[in-house]
């Protein structure tokens, strides 16, 4: 079976984000502006851990899900979705407080770009359209 150049890129697209997300604590060491909330190295926060610990998780199921994303629509709808309300509630807190500013240029558009992207190819892969039933 051939499939089209968008399932190819959603595939690519999952290893990718989903790799990332696993790399969640040492992208927070390395620009913590960018990527960690608090002060200290990305460990002094239990609170990060915690993100940490989600976003790790959720990425190993992407890159799992990358094998046939078609039987793992609604974890890829999820990655989506819950990554644009991330991005808006986060945005809002960063214009609120003028030391997380960092984050606008940081997790901000990172979760902007893991919704986009992961929502536009599974539109154009054909994935989850289904017709409707047929009356009987």
């Amino acid at each position: 079976m051939t499939h089209s150049l968008s399932y190819r890129l959603l595939r690519v697209a999952l290893v990718v984000f989903g790799t990332v997300m696993v790399l969640l604590y040492p992208l927070a060491a390395v620009w913590p502006s960018g990527w960690a909330w608090h002060d200290g190295a990305p460990h002094e926060s239990r609170y990060f851990m915690m993100i940490v610990g989600l976003y790790a998780t959720l990425g190993l199921f992407l890159v799992v899900a990358a094998r046939r994303p078609e039987a793992h629509l609604s974890l890829i709808w999820f990655a989506a979705c819950s990554s644009a309300v991330h991005a808006g509630i986060m945005a809002v807190q960063a214009l609120s407080a003028t030391h997380h500013r960092g984050h606008l240029w940081g997790d901000v558009p990172a979760l902007l770009l893991v919704a986009v992207v992961l929502a536009v190819l599974v539109r154009a892969a054909g994935l989850g359209q289904t017709s409707a039933p047929k009356a009987q």
